[in-house]
């Protein structure tokens, strides 16, 4: 094995996402670095990346003071970069030769392979059709580099084609390449009934699983992704 480690998280009933926190996930704010050798995806990733981590500082430190659009804006770069631990489940995969899904012990072997491949052809298919659309709106931002100062709109939608092309190889490669094995874990099996409980409720025992698991980002993904959440 190849340290992939993929689980099958159950958020309420009859629903599942696979989840992960890969070894490179030091800096949850970036992207990943070194696809496509030396070539255009490698350039425009060390490109974002870098005016990525100064939107994130910016926006974290955002001053009471700052302006309706400047709020906004600081909105949505800190909900992207809350995202962007939960996308990097499918980057993970991108060069996955073997992995392991990891699911709860009332979930049957096969059952858990099922959902697992719907959820890759579900990924595959979304990434693949926004990956275009944002290409083509990142393509129509360009018109905007002749407006003096940083074209934060080009950026803003390049960020999110690279995101989606990230994602949609990681989809195929775990669809078509990659070789699987499976683990039960019971640390799994209580979340499914968790997900109906309130979040103060449902808190402390989210967060002993995600301790026993090894995962500290787990409790802030099942707080965002169960349903209900309230």
């Amino acid at each position: 094995m190849d340290g992939t480690v993929i689980f099958l998280v159950p958020l309420g009933p009859s629903r599942f996402e696979l989840y992960s926190e890969p070894p490179d996930d030091h800096d949850h704010a970036a992207m990943p670095e070194g696809d496509g050798g030396d070539g255009f995806v490698r350039r425009q990733l060390h490109r974002f990346n870098e005016w990525w981590r100064d939107a994130v500082h910016t926006a974290r430190r955002s001053e009471p003071s700052a302006s309706r659009l400047g709020r906004a804006r600081d909105w949505m770069v800190c909900r992207i970069s809350e995202s962007i631990a939960e996308q990097r489940t499918l980057w993970s995969l991108r060069h996955a030769a073997t992995a392991t899904l990891v699911h709860p012990t009332n979930l049957p072997e096969r059952a858990a392979v099922e959902r697992r491949n719907a959820i890759l052809a579900r990924a595959r298919r979304h990434h693949g059709v926004w990956l275009i659309i944002d290409g083509l709106l990142f393509a129509a931002s360009g018109l905007l580099a002749l407006v003096p100062g940083p074209n934060v709109l080009a950026y803003y939608f390049g960020f999110r084609m690279i995101g989606h092309y990230l994602s949609w190889r990681g989809a195929r490669q775990g669809m078509v390449a990659t070789r699987w094995s499976t683990r039960a874990e019971p640390a799994l099996d209580e979340l499914a009934a968790l997900a109906g409980e309130p979040r103060e409720t449902r808190a402390s025992r989210v967060a002993a699983i995600a301790a026993a698991l090894k995962l500290p980002r787990l409790a802030a993904f099942f707080d965002r992704a169960a349903v209900p959440a309230r």
